[in-house]
């Protein structure tokens, strides 16, 4: 079986380098890493009268992992104004219960650069924020700024097809 159903020809997969994340209608600037959508269905054991050696496996509760967004630091104020939807130095007063969760869209693109792929993760609010990194006179790296995101659920985004090569 083929793996790509357009494009029946390629063989190598998709690179995870070449992605935009968007929410209020934009794409974030200076994105870096976006960290795995994950969920995770837990087990739940049930034994059956009459058969009580053998466990039958059911599926319980599904959890959502939180998602980790990291861009370089700039004067782009995206992150640290959502941060502060939910929390910030003024205390509760001044969280903003009408939009501190907000939709997500997840896109990932090919080397040519068409959208080949697009999920959209569902009531996403910041439980973590790191405004700066560890500093270090010494060193020579970027300045990385972090959200965590907790959410309530993704899905992909099946109107995104495979896209005919260039």
């Amino acid at each position: 079986m083929a793996k790509f159903s357009v494009n029946t020809h390629r063989f190598d997969p998709y690179r995870n380098f070449k992605f935009k994340i968007k929410w209020d209608g934009r794409y974030v600037a200076g994105l870096n890493k976006c960290s795995a959508l994950k969920k995770t269905t837990e087990s739940v054991d049930w034994f059956e009268a009459g058969d009580p050696s053998t466990p039958r496996k059911l599926p319980g509760k599904t959890t959502y992992e939180p998602i980790t967004l990291e861009a370089g630091v700039t004067h782009d104020t995206a992150f640290e104004d959502w941060a502060n939807k939910v929390n910030n130095f003024q205390g509760d007063a001044a969280m903003s219960l009408k939009s501190f969760r907000k939709d997500i869209t997840i896109d990932v693109f090919n080397l040519s650069g068409q959208k080949v792929l697009s999920y959209n993760a569902y009531r996403c609010w910041v439980s973590a924020y790191q405004a700066l990194p560890e500093l270090d006179a010494g060193g020579n790296a970027i300045m990385i700024t972090t959200i965590q995101l907790q959410n309530e659920g993704w899905e992909r985004d099946t109107s995104v097809t495979e896209p005919t090569e260039r």
